[in-house]
């Protein structure tokens, strides 16, 4: 069973200063960073196409006009 000698992970404690900060700094860069997300575009469906003739009467129909 593995413990945390066999994983040969140096401790904060053994190192010297110059070699914690800069560790501390990584971790703490690593942190502040945003996780990068691909975004997927989704299709958008397409109006439909409207004449001249149809557009008139859509008109027609929203303002009332009985002519």
């Amino acid at each position: 069973m593995a413990d945390l000698d066999s994983l040969n992970f140096q401790s904060i404690t053994e190192m010297n200063n110059d070699e914690a900060l800069e560790l501390l700094r990584q971790i703490r860069l690593s942190r502040r960073v945003p996780v990068k997300t691909v975004r997927t575009m989704k299709k958008t469906a397409k109006a439909p196409v409207v004449d001249s003739n149809q557009a008139a009467e859509l008109l027609k129909l929203l303002t009332g006009d009985k002519t």
